[in-house]
């Protein structure tokens, strides 16, 4: 089982390269940061991991950009793999993040985790250019889109959301054919769909592993329909804050199908990331 950590704000105070490189040398797999480009004042869509009557976190609009934290993370490490948790696809133009990801994974050689997401924020998804009630087709044009960047000498294509002729788009990522796409979302059977048809594994928000083992079942059931070997795509088991921090949780997911979890660091400056990355390591590695 890989585990690897999560940092919910990898910003000037808890300097992303500094982390990654002490993860790294703790014997983590894997370093995962996520996306908010902008946060909205106000919105439609309450926070769903709140209260109806919470406010939603500050980490929320103190994120930096991940590929810029990850690119810095990735200049003072060798092994560890640099994640996205997740990136928000619809919110971003398919041709410069095709760039930016075959430039981490080139400089990084080939260690980068395309996670990804459609959001759940209506203002945000609109402000930056998706189309919110349709996210999700948005998001699989892009990915096919990039996937035709990644690969192809002189790409091209034609679909409902991008729509570009012949264009020469390089550098090409160090990965074949290119880094892992590994969809967000909860256990539906509309995921597991999108994972088999274009995707390369699943990394849910889930409350329990007996979500996780249903969802590897299920996987394996398209899978198999649909001609493609289970075995070919990856499961991250994604936590929350306290979630799976012991070794019978390990055991446990990895029983269930998952060949990754993720452990959250939480909030903090330095010392703080530091010492979660301690305790956590102590506990789990």
């Amino acid at each position: 089982m890989d585990i690897g950590v999560f940092q919910i704000c990898p910003d000037a105070e808890a300097d992303p390269a500094k982390v990654a490189k002490r993860a790294e040398e703790l014997g983590f797999e894997s370093y995962w940061v996520p996306e908010h480009p902008v946060y909205p004042v106000k919105g439609s869509v309450p926070y769903p991991a709140g209260g109806p009557d919470d406010p939603p976190p500050d980490y929320l609009w103190q994120m930096p950009d991940p590929f810029i934290a990850l690119a810095r993370a990735s200049a003072v490490t060798t092994k560890i793999k640099l994640g996205t948790g997740i990136c928000l696809v619809p919110e971003r133009n398919p041709l410069l993040m095709a760039k930016e990801i075959a430039s981490l994974d080139a400089y990084s050689g080939g260690r980068f985790l395309f996670g990804i997401g459609a959001g759940w924020h209506k203002e945000e998804c609109e402000i930056m250019g998706g189309d919110y009630e349709h996210r999700w087709s948005q998001v699989k044009h892009s990915v096919l889109a990039m996937k035709a960047l990644w690969t192809e000498d002189e790409s091209e294509y034609h679909g409902d959301y991008y729509d570009f002729p012949a264009v020469k788009c390089y550098p090409k990522p160090v990965q074949q054919p290119h880094p892992p796409v590994l969809m967000g979302g909860v256990s539906s059977k509309r995921v597991f769909k999108r994972v088999v048809e274009w995707g390369n594994g699943w990394m849910p928000l889930v409350e329990s592993i007996d979500d996780i083992a249903a969802g590897v079942s299920a996987l394996r059931q398209y899978s198999e329909e649909a001609g493609r070997d289970p075995g070919e795509l990856d499961v991250t088991g994604f936590s929350t804050p306290g979630q799976w921090e012991t070794q019978n949780d390990i055991r446990a997911l990895e029983q269930a199908g998952a060949n990754r979890v993720t452990m959250w660091l939480g909030e903090g400056d330095l010392a703080q990331m530091m010492k979660r990355l301690e305790t956590l390591a102590a506990a789990v590695l």
